[in-house]
């Protein structure tokens, strides 16, 4: 099968949530104004389909550049430590199409991205509580590291806070 990553659309947006909502807790639930508020916020936003289906959104990343008016905690952790990055807020991958380099596609978009602007870094988070051993191990093949951790929602989430060079 043939995958092709574009803009994502606003046409795009019920898929997303669907998506977006059915990966809690690796991602928080949003809901239809919350998620268009993100992505017309976000410095990168890509869906990822088949071409032969380029209406099936089949994942979906969304990323900050530094200085963006987001209140996420882990954004902010970031950015008090450096304004030369791109934080991947949050990507999904559709059930039935994990295990297929997707997510490794839409990272490749977000590395693209933080070449063009000459970012150092990709930030992102994984829970470590609830755990999320899968997600972990992908970033570590991505070349991910942990430079910290981070409690939120009233200690009831705990993040690795992950870095990856862009060079």
């Amino acid at each position: 099968m043939t995958y092709a990553l574009r803009t994502l659309d606003p046409l795009d947006l019920p898929q997303v949530l669907t998506l977006n909502n059915a990966a809690v807790p690796a991602v928080n639930a949003l809901d239809a104004d919350s998620l268009a508020e993100l992505v017309a916020s976000a410095a990168h936003s890509v869906v990822i389909t088949t071409v032969d289906d380029a209406a099936t959104v089949l994942g979906f990343v969304i990323g900050f550049a530094p200085f963006a008016e987001y209140a996420s905690e882990n954004y902010r952790w970031f950015e008090a430590r450096s304004n030369d990055f791109l934080y991947v807020d949050r990507i999904v991958v559709a059930p039935n199409a994990r295990s297929q380099g997707l997510g490794e596609v839409l990272y490749g978009s977000v590395f693209q991205a933080a070449r063009e602007v000459q970012a150092a870094e990709v930030f992102c988070e994984v829970n470590t509580f609830p755990p999320n051993p899968r997600s972990l191990a992908f970033h570590a093949r991505l070349g991910f590291t942990a430079i910290g951790e981070h409690s939120t929602k009233g200690d009831t989430v705990v993040v690795a806070l992950l870095a990856a060079s862009v060079s």
